[in-house]
């Protein structure tokens, strides 16, 4: 496929989605919320190879978690732990120890494990969470998970 034929495609292709108009605004919405349910992010690349051909080949896009700093995963972290039932914000910093401190008990250290691991998207295993005893751990453990250092 030439260049030229690529970009006439492309051309009309542009032209057909241009017409195409969606009656409703709820219509709009439910087409776009449907659009990010049931459309993969595939896109089309075009190259050229060593015959100097021009060729398009189907690139697939992944989407990748936003980039983490430190201090947005200290505020997370804190947000988290503010939001849970159990513990007083007003007693809550960083230093904060779970069970002297905070006064929570083993369950509740599971509770905001999992909660930490729902906020970050990875498994913190049992070995590892019985280190996680205070705020600024938690932080330091998702820092070097996420291979975050500044």
């Amino acid at each position: 496929m030439s260049f030229t034929q690529v970009a006439r495609s492309c051309g009309r292709f542009a032209a057909a989605l241009s017409t195409v108009r969606i009656a409703s605004a709820v219509a709009q919405t439910q087409s776009r919320m449907m659009h990010r349910v049931a459309v993969p992010a595939i896109s089309t690349m075009l190259s050229q190879d060593n015959r100097g051909r021009w060729q398009t080949q189907s690139v697939r896009s992944y989407s990748a978690k936003p980039p983490l700093s430190l201090k947005l995963i200290n505020e997370r972290v804190l947000l988290v732990l503010k939001l849970y039932d159990k513990i007083d914000p007003s007693k809550l910093n960083v230093n904060s120890h779970f069970i002297n401190d905070l006064g929570l008990d083993s369950l509740d250290h599971v509770e905001v494990i999992m909660a930490m691991e729902d906020e970050f998207g990875f498994e913190i295993p049992d070995s590892d969470a019985e280190k996680l005893l205070k705020p600024a751990d938690i932080i330091k453990y998702v820092a070097d998970k996420e291979d975050v250092y500044e």
